[in-house]
């Protein structure tokens, strides 16, 4: 039987474990990234397992969310991360570089090989054929350290692309109708193929929106084969030598497949509070806006902003609209300001930002109270842009432009264009020269590690034992996203290397009560919903609860890469037997986990409740257990473990 593309990389991978769907396989890295926001945890995380230099290809740290420098805090951490990085062998993306997954395509990106990145986003790089996944830092630190890295292996599906995308649809409507198909927990097991005779329409830019916001979907990770446009773009890039065909075999078979007609398609808008909320944009015609942002990983390449900028040309944005725009990277930066496509942009009105992340994570330009702001980026969850009650939409960068310009929701096939006229360049501009390479062996052992006084220990686990008592102190619903654990922002993210600091956040969303609540308790157990953790790869939103005392987290379901950081933490992620039982519990009820250590074995622990006794599924496999049994994956690796 043939191999799909997912197939064939993990077989070209696999150290350890089992290719057979559910069962855990472990795979080599070749490549790992971090920013900012995580990447301080991941190196101090690797600072202690004791070793000198990293062991992957190629491992690259980018400073690109925590960019807005109000006190001392995020300077420190980047001059931490730029230190450390020089000691052990870690490429240094400077800050103004550029969004870690638009300069990794760019510049790093290799079809067939593997990532792993401390960031949600990382499958981005499955537009350029990588497979690639969002992780929790200790995994990327382990995975730096040249150790395995961890799945479930997953089923695939198989999304076939026939026909080609009409003027003004874009790849962000691609991604919105899987949204629109799947739910934000449809890929939750799987990774997403990309494939069809459509496929060969779609450019890696193109290609790298759509596996960008494959991890809406809470897939595994999500790849395009590697063909001609791969090449093409790697050419541009001056990186030619790095293409590698790859392509599924012709027999291959997948676990399901859904067809898309392309030329079907038309302008697609998520509605407030989840990216699967999808509706057509002409149904929300005449909706007023009041603000306006393109940029982010999803949509800020310079086939992005050539097309905002062709569409600004000679026209102004509405009174009533504050537009920014975020080029994805020096290099789209620098190309739009030779090309004078920047002049455009400026002259409509709009403002420029960063090279950065920026308003995705609440990093500034936030919105008015109860303002509508559409945005091309990948989430809009409620209160990730800084505004607890405004009103997000994601949309592309089309319907982004049309809408500042006339002031409200607006197909931008109603402006009165046939279409625009936008392509590629055959060379791109080269300058890697924010891009520090790390010293030598023989130098690095004079490399001094510059620690600020932002900078604290990391929370340490302890051993589960056999029985946990403690009060459920927070019961939450579904879909319950690591932005609600662990919000992002301009005023707690300088705090990301300061767990005690940042632990006056958590749950700050849901109830600002949480932290003094489970302090005081000592030890405590939370309740959630269906999809618990969905969204960031943020391991804080694991290790913040683990200061604060959580030993295990019960729901319903778990979000893939949250399951990994809690059970990293050697926080128990447990789900229900009956879901009955999740509507018996009540915050404030006092609890007891009994048989633990043979329900680690045997797939069920015991919940008592008062008089109700519920079983709980524990299905780990045997080294998550061990992991589990050492107070966390720290412990585990510091036992001499990879």
């Amino acid at each position: 039987m043939g191999r799909n593309i997912v197939e064939k990389i993990v077989a070209a991978h696999l150290v350890g474990g089992s290719m057979v769907p559910g069962e855990e396989a472990a795979l080599r890295i070749d490549q790992t990234l971090t920013q900012d926001a995580t990447g301080t945890m991941a190196y101090l995380e690797f600072e202690s397992m004791g070793l000198d230099r990293v062991k992957t290809e190629r491992s690259v740290a980018y400073i690109d969310h925590n960019t807005l420098q109000s006190g001392f805090e995020n300077a420190d951490d980047h001059r931490y991360i730029q230190s450390v990085a020089k000691k052990h062998g870690i490429w240094f993306s400077r800050p103004g570089n550029g969004i870690c997954h638009q300069v990794h395509l760019e510049r790093f990106g290799v079809p067939g090989k593997t990532l792993i990145g401390s960031d949600s986003h990382t499958p981005t790089a499955g537009g350029l054929g990588m497979l690639a996944f969002g992780a929790g830092g200790l995994d990327v630190a382990v995975a730096m350290g040249g150790g395995a890295y961890y799945i479930t292996m997953p089923k695939v599906i198989k999304v076939e692309l026939s026909g080609a995308l009409r003027p003004f649809v874009t790849a962000k409507d691609v991604s919105l109708e899987i949204l629109r198909i799947l739910s934000v927990k449809g890929g939750v097991g799987y990774v997403i193929e990309w494939g069809g005779e459509g496929v060969k329409t779609l450019s890696v830019p193109e290609r790298a929106t759509i596996t960008n916001m494959g991890a809406e979907l809470g897939a595994t990770s999500s790849i395009f084969p590697s063909d001609e446009q791969t090449r093409k773009f790697l050419q541009a890039q001056g990186r030619e030598g790095d293409f590698v065909p790859l392509a599924s075999d012709p027999d291959a078979k997948y676990d399901r497949v859904i067809e898309i007609d392309l030329s079907a398609l038309e302008p697609l808008i998520a509605c407030p509070h989840m990216p699967d909320n999808v509706v057509t944009v002409s149904s929300l015609k005449g909706t007023k806006v009041d603000q306006v942002c393109i940029g982010s990983c999803t949509n800020s390449s310079l086939l992005d902003m050539l097309k905002a900028a062709a569409l600004l040309k000679g026209r102004t944005i509405a009174p009533g609209v504050s537009l920014s725009v975020s080029p994805g990277s020096k290099q789209v930066l620098t190309m739009l300001a030779d090309s004078g496509a920047l002049s455009d942009i400026l002259a409509s009105g709009a403002r420029l930002l960063e090279c950065a992340c920026g308003p995705c994570i609440g990093m500034g330009f936030s919105p008015n109270s109860g303002g509508v702001s559409l945005r091309t980026f990948n989430r809009n969850f409620l209160g990730r842009s800084g505004t607890a009650d405004a009103r997000v939409y994601l949309v592309s960068p089309e319907t982004a432009v049309a809408s500042a310009i006339t002031g409200e929701i607006t197909d931008p096939r109603t402006l009165g264009l046939d279409k625009i006229e936008v392509s590629l360049p055959e060379r791109f501009k080269i300058d890697d020269s924010a891009v520090l390479p790390p010293a030598s062996p023989e130098e690095a052992a004079e490399v001094e590690v510059l620690r600020g006084p932002n900078i604290k220990e990391l929370p340490q686990g302890r051993a589960l034992g056999d029985s946990v008592s403690a009060e459920l102190t927070l019961k939450l619903g579904d879909n319950i996203t690591t932005d609600h654990i662990m919000p992002a922002g301009a005023k707690i993210l300088p705090y990301r290397s300061n767990i005690p600091k940042l632990s006056e956040f958590c749950f700050g969303v849901c109830d600002s009560s949480f932290p003094e609540r489970a302090k005081a308790a000592g030890q405590s157990i939370i309740v959630g919903g269906a999809n618990y953790g969905q969204g960031s790869s943020r391991e804080h939103a694991a290790l913040v609860p683990l200061y604060l005392g959580v030993r295990a987290v019960i729901a319903k379901s778990f979000a893939r890469i949250h399951a990994a950081n809690l059970v990293n933490a050697g926080i128990l992620p447990l789900t229900f037997k009956d879901p009955a039982d999740y509507d018996a519990l009540k915050q404030g009820d006092r609890l007891a986990l009994c048989g633990i250590d043979a329900g680690l074995e045997s797939g069920t622990v015991y919940l008592q409740a008062g008089e109700r006794r519920m079983e709980l599924s524990c299905a780990f496999s045997p080294r998550q257990r061990a992991i589990l049994r050492a107070g966390g994956l720290l412990n585990y690796t510091k036992e001499g473990h990879r």
